[in-house]
């Protein structure tokens, strides 16, 4: 049975065996939480070295600064289009199929939102942009600050790029290391299966699907709006490009299932960074976009946010006019950006904006609580595929992603065949 060899198989085995264990085996919850936070760790330990030096070669490999500036710019501007979008159609989606119509406040209890209402009031912009900027880079690596390293890695690259011969022989050095680290990845990813199943026998054990009665309704009305965002949205954008999402989404289905089995896309960061370079995706795109992305380009956060707010407005019988609505998208346009590297940042970013909208009770936080971990998995998928989408769509508009490959190693196209080759130093010899 060759099938059985295929990662995304043994990822897919690990989470029904994760659902089966916890469902039967509750009390066992603990142990699924070691493997999976196990997993978890060590694919951490791998995320901050990989980003600095698949950053610094990338940006320092280009020889051309301007470049670098000009990837990152488009980066800015595509990941605030795209969550701006993505909260529009939360909000679209919430209103005509109102999944907060008839859910029940009784016995409502909001001791469990209080560390995160009195987060939600501390949140402040400027401490955002202190916050990015690295006053210890040594403990940004020991924290796995994906912000501060990766603003590091940027100086660090121009700086080597400006020190021309002697900096790429220090360029030639890290890509080595950089080969050794996704080495090291390929050993931790044939772990994926069993790091799958801890999260799923976590989560069903001790979560279990009593909370998805009550709330299913919003669950689906979230997962029907990731799916619009993904195959309509995202696909259109490929589309204009001569690109398949769906290709796409097959090429990356083995990181999809390892973040439905951990409920968390910084899972498979380091491996997306090894999977976009191997379809062809530029260093210097890959280097820039993805880091900034796990923490710009959360699209599937930016649909939940948006949902949250509406729904709870509409379990409370709040009426919410159409400029209401606006300022609501603008508010948290804000917000999600200035929870960055806050613990429970979802409902950090909800409770600021509540209490920035002062119309809706910041209470009905307390029922999103219970349906929150299934929530959180389908807001990682949503956050993986947006980012991948980006790598591929900057690449290809900047003309860095190589086509040839891409086609091969995602379409499944056969590569086109070029009449005219590179004049190498040995062939313009030859022919003196």
């Amino acid at each position: 049975m060759k099938f059985l060899k295929q990662l995304y198989v043994q990822v897919l085995v690990g989470v029904v065996l994760g659902v089966l264990v916890g469902y039967f085996f509750p009390s066992y919850w603990n142990v699924g939480k070691l493997i999976g936070e196990g997993y978890i760790n060590l694919i951490k330990m791998l995320i901050a070295p990989l980003i600095f030096f698949t950053a610094v070669c990338g940006i320092a490999g280009t020889g051309d600064m301007g470049e670098a500036g000009r990837i990152g710019g488009k980066a800015i501007i595509y990941f605030q289009i795209a969550s701006g979008v993505a909260m529009i159609l939360g909000i679209v989606v919430v209103n005509l199929l109102h999944p907060g119509a008839g859910v029940s406040t009784q016995n409502l209890s909001t001791s469990s939102i209080d560390g995160y209402v009195q987060s939600g009031k501390d949140i402040k912009w400027s401490d955002f942009i202190m916050h990015i900027i690295p006053s210890n880079i040594v403990d940004s690596f020991a924290k796995g600050e994906i912000l501060q390293v990766l603003v590091f890695s940027i100086l660090f690259g121009i700086g080597l790029g400006k020190l021309g011969a002697i900096g790429q022989s220090v360029v030639v050095t890290f890509d080595k290391i950089n080969k050794v680290l996704f080495e090291i990845l390929n050993m931790i990813t044939m772990l994926s299966p069993l790091g799958a199943f801890g999260g799923m026998m976590y989560t069903v054990g001790k979560f279990g699907f009593t909370t998805l009665i009550v709330l299913g309704k919003l669950l689906l009305t979230y997962y029907l709006a990731a799916a619009i965002f993904v195959f309509l949205v995202l696909g259109l954008v490929m589309w204009y490009y001569k690109l398949n999402i769906f290709k796409l989404l097959a090429f990356i289905k083995a990181e999809i299932l390892i973040v439905v089995g951990s409920f968390s896309s910084e899972s498979v960061l380091s491996n997306l960074i090894y999977k976009m370079e191997e379809a062809g995706c530029a260093p210097a795109v890959v280097g820039l976009v993805i880091p900034a992305g796990f923490s710009f380009n959360l699209d599937g956060t930016s649909i939940y946010l948006s949902m949250a707010v509406v729904f709870i407005a509409q379990v409370f019988n709040v009426p919410l006019d159409f400029w209401q609505q606006v300022t609501i998208i603008g508010i948290l346009m804000v917000t999600s950006k200035g929870a960055g590297g806050i613990s429970g940042s979802g409902f950090v970013v909800l409770a600021s904006s509540l209490a920035a909208i002062k119309v809706i009770p910041v209470e009905g936080l307390a029922l999103l609580i219970g349906i929150d971990r299934f929530m959180s998995q389908g807001r990682a998928i949503t956050n993986t595929i947006s980012n991948a989408v980006a790598t591929v769509v900057i690449a290809r508009n900047e003309n860095l992603l190589d086509m040839d490959i891409y086609n091969s190693v995602v379409e499944g196209k056969t590569p086109r065949k070029s009449n005219v080759f590179p004049l190498t130093q040995e062939a313009i010899s030859k022919a003196l």
